[in-house]
């Protein structure tokens, strides 16, 4: 079953991996190290990953390294790039309000 890069991002723990992943090609027993949840449970985590294009693992002697495929994050990207300027003009606005609130209180 192929999965989306949607289905990926919804996990924290997956969202963590891509981040430690974006800054450098760490093993599997690496990326381990950085959780407190079992090794087994990692690599199911990367394996999800990697079904859905975000990672690349490779086999070098008896390590596995993963490495991510930024450009599988693109379609996420997008959608959320969509989406942007109607949150900024909703966190504008409740920043208005917040604003307004203060200033009432600053008043009395």
């Amino acid at each position: 079953m192929r999965r989306d890069v949607f289905q990926a991002m919804a996990d924290p723990v997956r969202r963590e991996i891509i981040e430690l992943l974006a800054d450098e090609i760490l093993t599997v027993s690496e990326v381990a190290d950085h959780f407190e949840i079992s090794r087994p449970a990692i690599s199911k985590q990367l394996k999800i990953l990697e079904e859905c294009g975000l990672i690349h693992m490779e086999q070098k002697g008896r390590a596995r390294y993963c490495r991510i495929q930024p450009k599988e994050l693109i379609p996420a990207f997008l959608w959320i790039d969509k989406y942007r300027n109607l949150w900024e003009e909703k966190i504008d606005s409740f920043e208005a309000y917040i604003i307004q609130l203060q200033s009432k209180n600053q008043e009395l």
